[in-house]
Formats: C-alpha cells, structure tokens, sequence
C-alpha cells in the first residue's frame, strides 16, 4: 500500500510540474508576441505583425489545455493547502497571459491599420513606445521568473514597477495631446500611438496580477487589495 501511495503521489508530482513547465512556456510566447508586435510597428514590417497576429491561436491553444490539465487535476486528486494555490496559481496567470497576447495582436493590428509606422510624422508620435515596450516586456520577463522560483520579494519588486510604466503611460498621453492640439492633422495618428500606448500599460497591469499570485502561492496571503507598501509587511515575522 505505501508503494501504491508513493506511485500515486510521484505521479501528481509530475502533473504539476507538467503545468508548470506549460505556463513557463506560454509566458515565453507571449513575450515574443508583444516583443515582435512592437516591433513591427516601429519598422512597419506588415509581414511580422500579420505572423503576430497568426501566432495568436497558439496563445489561446496553451491557456485552453493548461485550464482543462488544472480543472483535471483538481477533480482527480483534490490537492490541499500549498497544491491547490499553485493550481489556482495557473488558473489565474494564464488568463492574464491569454489577455497580454490579445494587446499583442491588438498592437499588430494597428499596425497593418496605418501602414509604416516609422516613416513620416508616425515617428514622433510613437517615441515613448519603444521605452514602454521594453519596461512592460522586462516586467513580463521577471514576473515569470519570479513564478518559476516562487520566490515573493522578487514579485514585489516587479509589481512595484508597475507605476513607473503607469506614468509613463500618462507622459505619453500628456504629449500625444499636445501634437494633437498643436496639430490637428496628428489627430488620427495620434490617437492610433494612444491606443498602442495604452495596450502596453495594459501589459504591465497583467504583469503585476500575475506578481500578485505568486505572493499568494508563497505565502497564502491575497494582497491584491493591499498598498504595495504595506504587502511585504503581511508576511513579515514568518
């Protein structure tokens, strides 16, 4: 019998570690989605942001069999305490993965919408992209770090950057009002730079909720309603 439970036991370990390696793997798609979507709209390059938006499927594909693989092993096993977090853990991370390869398609599509990007007055207009871009992909990056280690204080460095790419966010819209009004020709253009501008702070927010529970898997404690100052304090003591 103790063989029996040591089978069955070693057989969940797998399991788990099959989702995880799953949603480490989706994360890195969708880190390229939002990378070469920027990318093509900087350059212009309709080829690359049609492949993004082809690409997005394979998105949906991963969010779809990683939630039937969690809803599988919830109804098998019934896994307790620190298991079921992790399984709720994914759960939640891959529908905010699944809604950051959306922004990524959006992002593409803006760009067979106006063209070559780069070219003409588009430049100017698109000049915080390019920094945005990189914090949301960098925050990206190392919320998905963090949940591979499961490692807390990580994730609260990540969330807390989260405000710097929201000001950001809001020094570009600050400019791209000011071409908007200095030049009413920029109107249109300008509001296509807001819209890609806002997708990428949207990108952020999803880094940060997944920051969010990675907290929660390693410490069993939902800060999501908490000051990020005060999170670290939630756990201090342990």
């Amino acid at each position: 019998m103790a063989d029996f439970d040591q089978h069955i036991s070693q057989r969940f370990d797998e399991e788990l570690h099959d989702i995880r390696s799953m949603v480490l793997a989706m994360g890195g798609l969708v880190e390229e989605q939002v990378a070469n979507a920027i990318k093509a709209l900087q350059s212009g390059d309709g080829d690359l942001a049609s492949e993004t938006i082809s690409r997005d499927h394979e998105v949906n594909g991963y969010e779809v069999r990683i939630e039937e693989e969690c809803i599988g092993i919830i109804a098998r096993r019934q896994p307790a305490a620190s298991d079921l977090r992790l399984v709720m853990t994914i759960i939640k991370t891959v529908a905010d993965l699944e809604r950051m390869g959306d922004k990524a398609v959006k992002i593409a599509n803006m760009t067979l919408a106006i063209g070559h990007a780069a070219q003409g007055s588009n430049h100017a207009l698109l000049r915080d992209i390019d920094g945005m871009g990189k914090y949301a992909l960098d925050m990206l990056r190392r919320a998905m770090d963090a949940l591979a280690r499961v490692d807390a204080d990580a994730a609260i460095e990540v969330a807390k950057g989260d405000e710097m790419l929201n000001q950001e966010y809001r020094s570009a819209m600050r400019r791209l009002i000011t071409y908007m009004m200095e030049d009413p020709r920029t109107i249109t253009s300008a509001i296509d730079a807001l819209f890609v501008a806002k997708a990428i702070e949207r990108i952020g927010d999803h880094a940060r909720n997944i920051c969010e529970y990675v907290i929660y898997l390693a410490k069993g404690k939902s800060v999501r309603h908490l000051p990020l100052d005060e999170v670290a304090e939630t756990w201090q003591g342990e």
